[in-house]
C-alpha cells in the first residue's frame, strides 16, 4: 500500500511505524521542509531512494504528493486484542458500526486522537479499512493511535463490559449527551451513516446518547457527531 504527504511521514517516523521505503522526488528544486525529512528519514535508519515526480505520481495516482510517497507494506498494520490488557485507567473506547466513508473515518481518527481516545475497534466486514484516503484525511494520525479489526462487534462489546467499560450509543434518545455521566473507562458506538447502529449492536450498549438539534435538523454527519460527543467525553474526564 503506498500512502503519501510529508505530515503523513512525519506521523509515521514519529510513531516508528515499518514500512518497506520510502520514496522521495528526484527533483531539484525541493525546499528545506523536506531536506529535513529526508535527513529525519535517515536518522531514524528507514529504507529511502529517489525516484523522479512522474514515478511518484504512478504510484499514488495523485500529482501532489508533495515529494513523499511511503511503500507502508501489503496492508495497514492493526492492533491485536490483546491491547485491551495494556489500555489506560479511564479509557475511552471509540467503536465504528460499519462505516463507509474513508473521509468519515479519517476525520474520526483525527478526533479520536484529539481528543485523547485510546483505541478506535471497526469490524471485519461491512466496513470501511484503513486506506491511503483514510491515512490522508487523517494527516497520517492513523499511525498514531490503535485501530483494532473484530470479527464480532456485539462480541466485544460483551467483552469489554466484563473489564469495567460503559458502553454509549450514539442514537435518538432521551439521554442528551452532556447530562449523563462519561467518565471512567467509555466506549462510544458510532453507527452507519446511513442506518445508524444495528440493532444487535445497539442492544449492547449500556445507554444511547443523543445531541439535541434546532430547526428541525434530524441528524448530522457521523464524523461531526464522533468529534461532538469524543470531546464531551474528554472534557468529563478532565474536570
Amino acid at each position: 500500500m503506498y500512502v503519501y504527504g510529508r505530515n503523513v511521514l512525519k506521523e509515521i517516523i514519529n510513531a516508528k511505524y515499518p514500512v518497506k521505503n520510502i520514496y522521495f522526488t528526484d527533483s531539484k528544486n525541493v525546499d528545506k521542509t523536506l531536506e529535513e525529512l529526508v535527513n529525519l528519514a535517515k536518522e531514524n535508519n528507514y529504507s529511502y531512494s529517489f525516484a523522479p515526480d512522474k514515478v511518484l505520481q504512478k504510484m499514488v495516482n495523485i500529482s501532489k504528493h508533495q515529494g513523499v510517497v511511503i511503500d507502508i507494506g501489503k496492508e495497514f498494520k492493526y492492533a491485536e486484542e490483546d491491547i485491551l490488557d495494556n489500555l489506560k485507567e479511564n479509557a475511552t473506547i471509540v467503536i465504528l458500526d460499519q462505516i463507509q466513508d474513508p473521509h468519515n473515518f479519517g476525520a474520526i481518527i483525527r478526533s479520536s486522537l484529539a481528543a485523547n481516545a485510546d483505541l478506535i475497534v471497526i469490524p471485519k466486514d461491512n466496513s470501511v479499512e484503513v486506506t491511503p484516503t483514510v491515512i490522508k484525511v487523517s494527516v497520517g494520525l492513523a499511525f498514531r493511535i490503535p485501530i483494532l479489526r473484530v470479527t464480532n462487534l456485539s462480541r466485544f462489546i460483551e467483552n469489554i463490559k466484563k473489564r469495567g467499560f460503559w458502553v454509549y450509543g450514539a442514537d435518538m434518545s432521551h439521554n442528551i449527551y452532556y447530562e449523563m455521566d462519561l467518565t471512567g473507562n467509555v466506549a462510544l458506538v458510532m453507527g452507519n451513516e446511513g442506518s445508524g447502529i444495528r440493532n444487535n449492536v445497539k442492544e449492547k450498549c449500556d445507554a444511547l446518547i443523543s445531541i439535541p438539534m434546532a430547526n428541525n435538523v434530524d441528524s448530522l454527519n457521523v464524523s461531526v457527531s464522533a468529534g461532538i460527543l469524543l470531546f464531551e467525553i474528554y472534557r468529563q474526564k478532565s474536570r
